[in-house]
């Protein structure tokens, strides 16, 4: 059995759709998740990562284990109780969402405390594990939604200034199969898209995919600032906002990871507004 934590999360709802599809045995949880979140013949239970006791019955029979770091709540988990729980429940292979900036944002809190502290007590726990680093999500382009459904319009900062975003499907992808597969011991896959891609181009690719105009403003860094903040926390949305504004070498790199490991090349960002335009509609 596979357990999957973040399980109605970006990454986490796609890899148990991945998961169930392939025939295996999935338990998915999360704080809320019911029975609507999951597809048919899928577990799902509740639980708390920030309570590793509230895992154990979860883990229980389970012999792999999707651990979602944590995101803006990482500072609060105590990895080792949850991989202490991990091996009580008799798993042995845990696969950890983690995230680039643990190698490219060092001096980050949040990134080279936090995220480095979660990734060494999974390299520490005796399990075998895989250590996914992910750089940015398209998926972010969902805090468009409302501007786009509402005006037309969406409001960025740093219009000109190429990342390149991966298709957090395509992270499920390299998920499950480190979870299924053996080979994937003991290593870290680099995760991102397979081209930079800017603010503005990612609007044209969602006005693309609605067939309809959307007007691109661009953002001060004090404006986006100031609008992340009702949601990130203050260190977060300092590490975030430099990395979108002054990105260094590392995190404009396209990654060869998803293509070895999957055996094609990355969606690109124009892939994922195709497939989720309805949420723009």
């Amino acid at each position: 059995m596979i357990v999957v934590t973040g399980a109605t999360g970006n990454v986490g709802r796609s890899l148990v759709r991945v998961l169930a599809a392939a025939g295996e045995d999935v338990t998915a949880t999360s704080r809320g998740i019911s029975e609507t979140d999951v597809p048919p013949g899928v577990r799902h239970m509740r639980s708390d990562l920030i309570e590793a006791e509230s895992l154990r019955p979860v883990f229980d029979g389970a012999d792999a284990l999707f651990l979602q770091s944590g995101g803006p709540s990482a500072y609060r988990l105590n990895a080792h109780a949850i991989l202490d729980a991990a091996k009580a429940g008799s798993i042995r292979r845990v696969v950890l969402l983690s995230s680039q900036g643990v190698a490219t944002r060092p001096e980050s809190a949040s990134h080279g405390d936090t995220g480095r502290a979660i990734e060494d007590a999974v390299r520490e726990s005796g399990l075998e594990w895989t250590i996914l680093r992910p750089g940015g999500f398209a998926s972010n382009a969902f805090a468009w939604v409302e501007s786009v459904r509402a005006h037309r319009e969406i409001a960025a900062p740093f219009a000109d200034t190429g990342l390149p975003v991966i298709d957090p499907d395509d992270i499920a992808e390299v998920g499950a199969a480190a979870l299924r597969e053996d080979g994937h011991g003991g290593r870290i896959h680099e995760l991102t898209g397979p081209a930079l891609s800017t603010p503005r181009e990612r609007a044209e690719a969602i006005s693309d995919a609605l067939g309809e105009p959307v007007r691109f403003v661009e953002q001060t860094r004090e404006e986006a600032r100031a609008q992340m903040l009702h949601f990130m926390p203050e260190p977060v949305v300092e590490t975030t906002l430099t990395i979108l504004g002054e990105p260094n070498p590392a995190e404009q790199q396209v990654s060869p990871h998803v293509e070895q490991v999957l055996g094609r090349a990355p969606r690109t960002f124009a892939d994922w507004a195709q497939r989720y335009v309805a949420a723009f509609q």
